[in-house]
């Protein structure tokens, strides 16, 4: 009986040691591992609203307006657009100081065919500037970008990746 209870406090010890092993291990790692994970949104001013509301909802956007701020929505991500009457407010300082439209470059990934791009790029009515043209992105491999414009000028690329 007392071998027995031996082995069993032995065995407890043991996994508990392995336990908080594990436990301050996974700490570590978290802590390790810390950093800057990705965007959360993005914010730009916005110049014309009606135009540029359409224009997002017309990419298949979820668009949410708000009194100073709207926001668009695409997968968990999101670009908030100050309204003028923010951004030219002279009290708004959450922004680059000589931000004003057009001052945005985003690059968005798209899921589709260079077929289904084009289509959705005629769809909203919108010239492509440049493309479409191999490019390095994000994600440290080659894919095809095309680029065009919103209503405020701000330049938009989307890249498809094979």
């Amino acid at each position: 009986m007392e071998d027995s209870r031996r082995a069993f406090i032995k065995r407890a010890i043991g996994v508990g040691a392995a336990s908080a092993a594990g436990v301050a291990s996974a700490a570590t790692a978290r802590a390790q591992s810390a950093g800057v994970r990705g965007f959360d949104h993005v914010a730009l001013p916005m110049q014309n609203v009606d135009a540029m509301l359409a224009f997002y909802r017309a990419l298949g956007f979820q668009v949410n307006e708000g009194a100073q701020v709207c926001s668009v929505h695409f997968g968990q991500n999101m670009i908030n657009f100050h309204r003028p009457a923010l951004w030219q407010s002279g009290t708004f300082t959450l922004r680059a100081a000589a931000a004003k439209p057009p001052c945005g470059d985003l690059c968005f990934v798209f899921d589709g065919t260079p077929a289904a791009l084009r289509a959705l790029i005629e769809k909203v009515g919108a010239a492509v500037e440049t493309g479409p043209v191999n490019r390095q992105g994000g994600r440290q491999t080659t894919g095809s970008s095309t680029y065009i414009r919103d209503p405020d000028q701000n330049l938009l690329e989307f890249i498809i990746y094979p």
